[in-house]
Formats: C-alpha cells, structure tokens, sequence
C-alpha cells in the first residue's frame, strides 16, 4: 500500500498494462498504479504543486514519475490547454511521403485556402505527412501522435487510418478532415456535395439525348468515390436510364482495365456517353481518354466524356471537359474556421460545400443510329 503524499487515501498499485495495449494511458491509470490521487499527478506531471502551496513529498514524486514511465504515460496537450496558453499552431497532415506543394497536385488548392484562413485568424502551420508512419496505411497507436504538438490538426487523405483517428477524437484532440468520412464517430469534417455534382452531370447528359451512360471508376471504397457514384445512379433513375451493374466499371485491376478493344464493345452495346471520376491521381479520367482515343472515336461527334470533378493539371490545356469543379480553396478556409472553432470549445459540426457544374465541351448529342432495314 502507498500513501498519498497529498492527502488523499492510500490506494493498492497494480501491474502495467500489457505491452500490446492501443489506447494511450491516463492519468487515472499513472495514480492508480503510484497508489495516490490524480489530483496528485496532475501537480506532478505539470510541476503545478509548487504554485499551488500543495507539499508533495520526493518518495510520492518518484512513485508518480516510475508509474508514468512504466505505463508510457505522455502529458495530453489537449488537457493541458485547459490551463495553459494555446500555441497558436495548426497542424496539417497529408497522408504522403512528402508534402504536397507542387501547384499542379490536386491537395494544392486546398492548402492556399488553409494558409490564407489561417493567417486571417492568427494561426501559423505546422505541416505533417506520412512518410515515418507507413503513409495512409498508419495503424500504430502513436503514429498520429505527434500532430498534438499543435493546437488542432487538418487531415488530407483519401484513405486514413480510422483507428487512430477515433484515439484523437476519443481523447479530445481538435481533428477536422477534410473530405467527407463516415468514420470514426464524432470526427468534424468538411466535404464537397459530391452526390448533387454527379446527379448534375447525368442530368445534363441526359437532356442531351444520351440513353446509356457508363461511369469509370477506381476500384476502392474511400467516400469520395462511393458519394460520385450515388449520385450518379440516382442521376439515371430520375432520368429513367438503366442502372444496373453494367452502368459502372470498377478499373485498376487485372482484366478490368480501360482498353480500346472494351470502348468499341460498349459503344456497340449502345453506350454513347461515358464519366470518369476525378482521384489524386486521375487515373480513371486518364485511361478513359487513352482508350477512347486508341478505339478511334471521336468526341463529342462519337461519343461523349464528363468528369466528375476537375482535370490533372497537366492535362488543363485540353478542352475543358462536361463535369464540376471542385471549390479546393474554400473548403480549406472552411475547415480551417471549422477547427478554431473546436479549438475554442465549439460543438463539432460537418459541413458540404456545394460544386460548380461545368458545361465542357467535351459532351453532345448522342450520334445518329442508323434506321433499322
């Protein structure tokens, strides 16, 4: 048994936590195994005892320190701005090797709208990436943790970790992704209405004329790609347009890609207007105008193309194509208002910003179909 050296009762300590343990430890579990209060270790951890008047004996600081040590005890800079004057620091986290500040990189404009709202409130920027924690795939229970060096912290990625993501959000951390997330519960965010963007193309196409519309896509699951393709069946059912599974393609893997030799089978099939999504990469977009170019179709006259949000950069000097535009920038003054506001105390709240449609000139009316004999 050990006595408080603060006055609170003596309390029985206990083995530390397995190795294997995920969740960070607390101060709950430091004075439960040094046997005092965690008003105790909250002096001791914070070197708060002396201004307070509060005598602490060395024997209960050694006790109080050991346990923290054994347990891997870190202070919470969440907690700790509670009593203490915010740093003026806003993390960003980019889950990639190196941050991505090439104007052409699709998470650039994001980034202008961060630093310009963050500069309007006060805050400098802290950047992060994934490169010492397995980039997206990060599932360590501290690989996110140093971002706690900041006051709050942004999160670009189209994949990322859930898990440790719910370990900032459980523990209070101010976190904000950008981009829409169905987990982990309670995370804030800021996405883009991509269901109404994509609904909006098929819409178009349709009035077009077009009858049969395919979509390409990657084969993942990340929000983005699901919300375009939502939007886009229910753009075909309030156009009337078959929705079956052969209204979507899932590309990247073997025997799935884009080839000359499968735009030929569908515009056969009676397909006449194909959309991409957009991804960091534009892979999809890409491969689709590869493939359409190789199968010896023109477009618009032969078929048509829409994207759904806005081309690679390097591809910006092509004619724009039917589809929306992405407001990057506003979106990461948005989350960036909406992480001071958790910052300060603020309820969490989730946000989408509405896309700009884009007529294009890549999209027209369906070719002619000879009469049948």
């Amino acid at each position: 048994m050990a006595k408080d050296g603060a006055g609170g009762r003596a309390r029985p300590g206990r083995a530390p936590a397995p190795a294997g343990r995920r969740s960070r430890p607390r101060q709950a579990e430091v004075a439960e195994l040094a046997g005092v209060s965690q008003a105790t270790v909250s002096l001791v951890l914070s070197g708060r005892d002396d201004a307070t008047g509060r005598a602490i004996s060395q024997e209960t600081r050694r006790k109080v320190m050991d346990a923290a040590r054994s347990l891997g005890y870190v202070p919470d800079p969440a907690a700790s701005r509670l009593a203490a004057a915010r740093n003026n620091l806003l993390g960003v986290f980019s889950f990639t090797a190196t941050f991505p500040t090439d104007v052409r990189h699709s998470y650039y404009p994001f980034l202008v709208g961060v630093e310009q709202e963050s500069a309007a409130q006060g805050y400098d920027l802290v950047l992060f990436t994934g490169s010492s924690t397995g980039g997206a795939g990060a599932g360590e229970s501290s690989a996110l943790h140093r971002v706690r060096l900041a006051d709050g912290c942004l999160f670009l990625g189209r994949h990322a970790p859930t898990d440790e993501l719910g370990r900032l959000v459980a523990d209070g951390f101010p976190v904000v992704h950008l981009g829409r997330r169905v987990e982990p519960e309670g995370l804030a965010w800021v996405g883009a209405d991509y269901i109404s963007a994509s609904r909006d193309v098929v819409t178009a196409l349709a009035g077009l004329g077009h009858r049969r519309v395919l979509l390409v896509r990657e084969d993942d699951d990340a929000p983005a790609s699901t919300d375009r393709e939502r939007g886009f069946r229910e753009g075909l059912r309030a156009a009337g347009l078959p929705d079956g599974p052969g209204a979507v393609c899932r590309s990247g893997d073997p025997g799935r890609e884009i080839t000359a030799e499968r735009v030929r089978q569908w515009l056969d099939e009676g397909v006449t207007a194909f959309v991409a999504e957009e991804t960091d990469t534009g892979a999809a977009w890409r491969a689709l105008r590869a493939a359409v170019d190789k199968a010896g179709a023109r477009c618009p006259g032969d078929v048509s193309l829409a994207l759904l949000g806005s081309p690679p950069a390097d591809l910006a000097g092509e004619p724009p194509p039917l589809g929306f535009d992405i407001p990057r920038p506003e979106l990461g003054a948005e989350a960036v208002r909406l992480l001071s506001a958790l910052i300060s105390g603020e309820p969490a709240e989730k946000k989408l910003v509405t896309c700009t449609f884009r007529p294009g000139r890549t999209a027209g009316p369906p070719p002619a179909r000879p009469a049948a004999t």
